[in-house]
């Protein structure tokens, strides 16, 4: 191939990956955090005996199986294209990312898959107890799986613990070192905190649209209440572990800060630069809006801290300065948005209006999509920050592209978007129907009456009404 072509083909590979992985990351940000949100759901039903709290996660269970299976069937697409579009990245780097993907699929996926049965299908066949560990450990799994992707993420970013053989492959010396890589701790935290907020403000959102419908549903209530005290809780921890973040990457990869901050020049006292564009050609920043001081204030903790400048740096080694800077703005604005709201809920039920404020649950449902989009911006500001490299600073991304043509990779990016819209389309369309229904109505089981009230146990509660029951029951 030319170099043009070449070129070609692996600008199409990184769009296609790109695609798929940002359809993938959606599910599990929301099903790491409902998987949490059921297990608390459940074990306040079988605590308080309030069957509020079981119609709640009838309600969700739907939604969350939807959401899993998803993730699964759009996470081994994903993984595919090492083979295809990424076989010498896979064959350089595989004797440490293999083993760690392989660790996810042992622990967390078994550990999933197993127990996901028992938690849809067993509660009307197990103990409520054994029920409720089940939902547990599915939550852990969901947890547990983040953790070993994040690992493998973190150390393609700030690689340690590898030694190079004599086929230029890396082979492990130290796994210690290799999982609790430098990056590993804040991104870990940093994605967790995310996959909470999105699932915070995709609750709160759907509870928001019930109680504008009718504000005195109860299980409404509870999703809006739930999802406004985890945005006020977690949205402030999230802004710290971005702050924590930024330094580790300050210290690891400081052409991607430039790049965030929009400097092509070290300066010390640093302005934080709010809005502009980018011009790599010029190495300027134009029509920008800056506050003196911030950025060396956010980044050194110091009036007077240098921060770095693209310029510090070999141009072949600049990421794209553009999307880098753009997506990272895009999210820190949503987090700022998410805080306001956090704000706007605490202030409504300190006054007794957290059901009433009509205002606050439109602005709550216009939010309901941010936590994905701010996801998105975060992960294009992580990936896109790396360029050119796929190991961070050892192995480029032109070097770790499969021998193909552009015109295969063009033909199989066309063919995964139809596929992806028309299959994943109907999926989404699926969920979002499931959310309109009322969350008082839960299929099989009393609504409006607590269970302990009405002289019900929760294992009584859990048992189908006779009418649900079949010949096999």
């Amino acid at each position: 191939m030319d170099s043009f072509a070449d070129g070609l083909a692996v600008d199409l590979a990184r769009f296609q990956f790109a695609f798929t992985i940002a359809f993938h990351i959606i599910f599990p940000a929301f099903t790491i955090g409902l998987a949490s949100f059921l297990a608390v759901l459940e074990g306040l039903w079988l605590w308080t005996g309030r069957d509020v709290y079981l119609r709640v996660f009838k309600f969700w269970l739907v939604i969350f199986a939807l959401s899993f299976a998803m993730g699964v069937v759009s996470g081994i697409v994903m993984v595919y294209q090492f083979g295809t579009n990424w076989s010498v990245f896979a064959e350089k780097t595989g004797a440490v990312v293999g083993p760690l993907m392989g660790y996810e699929v042992l622990t967390a996926f078994f550990l999933e898959a197993g127990f996901l049965g028992i938690m849809l299908f067993g509660m009307n066949r197990v103990g409520r107890k054994l029920h409720f560990f089940a939902t547990v450990v599915v939550a852990l799994g969901t947890a547990l799986s983040a953790f070993w992707i994040l690992s493998v993420n973190s150390w393609m970013q700030t690689p340690a613990g590898y030694a190079m053989n004599e086929f230029g492959q890396f082979v492990p010396e130290d796994w210690l070192q290799i999982i609790f890589n430098p990056s590993f701790p804040y991104r870990l935290v940093h994605m967790v905190l995310a996959a909470y907020l999105t699932t915070a403000f995709v609750v709160g959102a759907v509870g928001a649209y019930h109680l504008l419908r009718n504000r005195f549903s109860e299980g409404a209530q509870v999703m809006f209440s739930m999802a406004m005290w985890l945005i006020i809780i977690v949205t402030p921890m999230q802004m710290f572990a971005g702050d924590l973040h930024g330094l580790n990457t300050l210290e690891h990869q400081p052409a991607k800060i430039a790049a965030m901050e929009g400097h092509f020049e070290n300066q010390g006292p640093a302005p934080l630069i709010l809005f502009g564009w980018p011009d790599e050609e010029a190495r300027e920043m134009k029509y920008k809006v800056e506050i003196p001081y911030l950025s060396s204030i956010i980044l050194t903790h110091s009036l007077d801290g240098v921060v770095p400048g693209l310029n510090a740096f070999p141009r072949e080694n600049w990421p794209p300065v553009a999307k880098v800077f753009v997506s990272f703005r895009i999210m820190v604005g949503i987090g700022f948005l998410m805080l306001f709201i956090g704000l706007w809920g605490l202030w409504s039920r300190l006054r007794g209006r957290l059901y009433e404020s009509d205002w606050l649950h439109r602005a709550v449902m216009v939010m309901g999509p941010a936590g994905f989009i701010a996801v998105i911006a975060g992960w294009t500001t992580t990936e896109v920050g790396r360029q050119p490299f796929t190991v961070f600073g050892l192995l480029r991304t032109a070097d770790s592209i499969s021998p193909v043509e552009a015109p295969a990779v063009w033909a199989s990016l066309v063919l995964f978007v139809g596929v992806y819209f028309i299959v994943f389309g109907v999926g989404i369309f699926y969920i979002l129907r499931s959310m309109s229904k009322s969350p008082d109505n839960s299929h099989g089981l009393k609504t409006g009456v607590p269970v302990r009230s009405a002289g019900i146990t929760p294992a009584q509660a859990l048992e189908p009404n006779e009418g649900d029951r079949t010949d096999d029951s």
